[in-house]
């Protein structure tokens, strides 16, 4: 396979990751909208209940997206408060996964190099993925490295996670679970970085240097 129909294929199997992703509070929406169609001023507050935290959630996401593969990632303008505030809105939900960092701090504020906040979103939804069960995300940051650090029950690097990271899969193996570590090492590259994850005492540990 050509390398453009390679690029063509990831990007088919990255939009169809994003599609999955937003259909469930894109559906949950529509169908809040059709009940309080068909029940009128009977649908009550659960429906209005339903629809606004559907739309919160498919927002979050959205601006989850938009700094992890958009060009507004790597916008200068960009900070660590946003990473985590897009975060936030979405993790807060159901709150099973709590953020324990303060991106206010001197070390998340002073000398950010440029596509830092875009590489640490990428790094920030694998910690995500490696908490089925919920758990805390922690980050550190000194000039060398940042360090994210998923903790919690059952947490897990999923199969072929680190293969996909370092690109070394061929694009036939990449699916919609793999697609996010396999474009997240690609910009990391373009950037200038290295981004790595590994299994640490019962943590995962996602690492990223410049």
């Amino acid at each position: 396979m050509d390398k453009i129909n390679c690029r063509i294929e990831i990007v088919e199997i990255l939009a169809s990751r994003i599609c999955h992703d937003l259909i469930s509070p894109v559906g949950a929406i529509n169908n809040g909208v059709e009940f309080m169609k068909d029940m009128g001023e009977d649908a009550g507050d659960d429906a209005i209940d339903l629809i606004e935290y559907s739309a919160k959630q498919a927002a979050a996401r959205l601006q989850i997206f938009r700094l992890a593969y958009g060009a507004g990632g790597r916008d200068a303008d960009i900070k660590a408060e946003n990473v985590y505030s897009a975060f936030d809105k979405l993790l807060s939900a159901d709150g099973k996964i709590k953020q324990n960092w303060n991106p206010l701090s001197e070390e998340f504020t002073s000398d950010i190099p440029e596509g830092w906040c875009k590489i640490l979103t990428n790094a920030m939804m694998m910690a995500v993925e490696c908490l089925p069960r919920g758990g805390e995300i922690s980050i550190k940051k000194n000039e060398a490295i940042t360090i994210i650090t998923a903790k919690g029950e059952s947490a897990a690097i999923r199969d072929y996670t680190e293969e996909a990271l370092e690109n070394l899969l061929p694009v036939s193996d990449i699916n919609p679970r793999l697609v996010h570590p396999y474009i997240s090492g690609l910009l990391a590259k373009e950037y200038g970085y290295e981004i790595d994850i590994k299994e640490n005492g019962g943590n995962i540990d996602i690492s990223i240097k410049k």
